[in-house]
């Protein structure tokens, strides 16, 4: 447990310190500064109703589309299979996104050098806000920020004087960890040891190092898609001393990492940028690694003429991208989920929707949401030309953060166009996720995951942190939330259920935590401690063993430990040939997008959502814990030296000289 760390804004935090702790960064690739306003985790157990369709959480049952009918097969000869896991999504120079203000550490360089330990934050050469965020709030005539923070109470985080300082402190910390921002002087330590970082719960700290990304090439990744990625209104938030390009322009940044992505394969033999479908196909074929360029920005091609600057793109090597990011832009509108980003939107639009509250009580900012807090924005004008220019050019549309409706939109375009394949490269089934967070648009219904089938789409799946409820046909018990169960319950869901072609959508280096560890102190904490703690004294005394590698006690902290993800799914009993085969499914798509094509993909009549229990809230879970005092424990689950509260927690039965009611905390004997 790291130490205090606020100073002068000590009063704005002893207020703000119980919201702010419900901060989550769950976005890939910007900021997500805030509170938990909406944010209870809604979680689980392995008791509860199982879930039996495919109504998505606004009560929508459609499945839009025309049925299925006509010839399944792309035109063209049977090609071998291909080899080798495909990661649909991953950030691999964002050292460089946000002006090069975030992040420490490099791509490339000696481990003493990419990964060397940094200054632990405060004054802080990365991971920190400027001090005064206010003028990030915008200036919309007829509402004050006064007045605004009266209507949105979390906006006076953000506004106070310090209020940067204080986010900074806070923007990482979820459950089971105090996150890597701010003054961080407890993850200070890189190479040689890695104590400090990378970790599953880095947000600010290199996950892509050059050597790291070879051990996964060599354990068996054969196809990766670099998102190039920048959001100005994250740029303008980071402390000016730590921005390299203090402009914020998201365009030059998106264009900076392409040109190092070249200059990444021009030194490294073993990986290729690929250009075209048979290009990739050649690749992996020869045992390779394909590089496919993509680009996620939340204002994509912002000024001028778009259609020379796709060309630009493409001329750049760029093969698939997002329309749209965090934010509504010129090409559609956005999946809203966290708050921040409707802070964000309110700044350019000074919209705000009374219609359904997701901002905080009956308040939406930004959004021009519906009844049931959907964006009502699809593509735009541009955002349909573009797609088809995308189409005309043989490029793969990534649906990932567009609106239900663009999505909806989407799917009618392909369908004209053929059934031309379009994917998401990553995301959360609705139907697997709690109800606190299932209500996010962003989240993707079943129905979503048939427009995907039909076209010839696939899916890569967030290798997250998040409990998940239990998916009864999985071989892998849910009982250590937010690690490798729970991505297998996910997994399983979509491979036996959905039955969709799957790969990983890690987002490393997207200011995203990633899949926790079974392991260490860490351990299955994505719900309430002290379920957390019976977990991970259950895997110790029964689970499968540890890996005996960094990934037990780290999580999946950075790409080189993805063979020890797969691994440790394997040791669970979750079949990962899916994934182990899944650069066969992307070529496949990219083949379809270029090929001739006749009818639906897949006839998609064996989608079954059928096997999904929702788990009990945290308050009735927590309910079944014995407690002292009003505060539950686990039973038997200290060891003799570790501090503890209560006699019932120690495998011994005593907690030497422990207060009344665990203040101040005693010793295991």
């Amino acid at each position: 447990m790291r130490a205090p760390r606020l100073t002068g804004a000590s009063a704005l935090a002893s207020v703000l310190g119980p919201v702010m702790r419900g901060l989550v960064f769950t976005f890939s690739p910007v900021l997500v500064l805030l509170l938990a306003c909406n944010g209870g985790q809604g979680q689980t157990s392995d008791s509860g109703t199982s879930t039996g369709s495919s109504t998505d959480a606004t009560g929508d049952t459609s499945t839009a589309g025309p049925p299925t009918t006509g010839d399944t097969t792309t035109v063209g000869p049977e090609l071998p299979p291909l080899e080798g896991v495909a990661d649909l999504h991953l950030h691999m120079f964002a050292e460089e996104a946000f002006g090069g203000g975030w992040f420490h550490g490099t791509v490339l360089g000696a481990g003493d050098v990419a990964l060397a330990p940094c200054d632990g934050g405060e004054p802080g050469d990365h991971g920190r806000l400027k001090d005064d965020l206010a003028p990030l709030l915008g200036t919309c005539p007829g509402m004050t920020i006064q007045e605004l923070a009266q209507l949105v109470p979390l906006v006076s985080v953000i506004a106070a004087p310090g209020g940067g300082g204080v986010v900074s402190e806070y923007v990482s910390q979820i459950p089971g960890s105090l996150g890597d921002t701010g003054e961080h002087k407890d993850r200070m330590a890189g190479w040689p040891g890695l104590e400090g970082w990378p970790r599953w719960d880095a947000i600010a700290h290199q996950q892509v190092w050059e050597e790291h990304l070879h051990a996964a090439y060599m354990a068996g990744l054969r196809l990766e898609v670099v998102s190039a990625v920048s959001n100005d209104w994250l740029c303008r938030a980071i402390a000016e001393e730590n921005l390299t390009r203090p402009e914020c322009d998201e365009m030059e940044d998106v264009k900076l990492q392409l040109e190092m992505a070249h200059d990444f394969v021009a030194t490294h033999d073993w990986a290729e940028i690929a250009l075209t479908p048979a290009d990739a196909r050649r690749i992996v074929g020869e045992d390779r690694l394909a590089l496919v360029l993509s680009v996620e920005a939340s204002h994509l091609m912002k000024g001028g003429d778009w259609k020379p600057q796709l060309d630009e793109l493409h001329a750049l090597g760029v093969r698939t991208l997002q329309p749209v990011h965090q934010l509504d832009n010129r090409f559609g509108g956005a999946a809203p989920h966290n708050n921040i980003f409707h802070i964000a939107q309110y700044a350019e639009n000074c919209h705000i929707d009374m219609d359904c509250g997701i901002t905080q009580g009956p308040v939406t900012l930004g959004f021009d949401v519906d009844a049931n807090c959907r964006n009502t924005l699809g593509l735009t004008a541009d955002g349909v030309e573009l797609v088809g220019a995308m189409m005309d050019l043989g490029m793969l549309v990534d649906a990932a953060h567009l609106s239900e409706k663009g999505v909806r939109e989407l799917h009618e375009l392909s369908v004209a166009r053929d059934y031309y394949p379009f994917y998401i490269s990553h995301g959360h089934f609705r139907e697997m996720l709690p109800a606190a967070k299932a209500r996010e648009e962003k989240t993707t219904p079943a129905w979503i995951i048939e427009m995907l089938r039909e076209t010839g789409g696939m899916f890569g799946i967030r290798t997250g942190h998040e409990e998940v409820n239990t998916y009864e046909s999985s071989a892998v018990a849910n009982t250590c939330h937010g690690s490798s169960r729970s991505f297998a319950q996910s997994y399983d869901f979509a491979r036996l259920g959905l039955k969709i072609a799957v790969g990983l959508g890690s987002d490393l280096n997207g200011f995203i935590q990633q899949v926790r560890p079974r392991f260490g102190p860490d351990a299955c904490s994505a719900s309430f401690p002290t379920e957390g703690a019976c977990q991970a004294r259950d895997e110790l005394a029964g689970g499968a063993p540890p890996l005996g590698t960094a990934y037990d006690d780290a999580g999946f902290g950075h790409i080189g430990l993805l063979p020890d993800l797969l691994a440790d799914l394997d040791q669970l009993g979750s079949d990962t040939e899916q994934l182990r085969n899944s650069a066969d499914a992307f070529v496949r798509m990219w083949e379809r997008a270029e090929a001739p094509r006749s009818g639906p993909a897949d006839p998609v009549d064996d989608l079954d959502v059928q096997g999904v229990v929702e788990l009990p809230a945290h308050p009735a879970r927590e309910a079944e814990f014995p407690s002292e005092c009003d505060e539950s424990y686990c039973e038997a689950s200290l060891a003799t030296g570790e501090a503890c509260r209560f006699d019932g927690e120690c495998i011994s039965g005593t907690c030497a000289d422990a207060g009344e009611c665990g203040m101040p905390r005693g010793t295991c004997a």
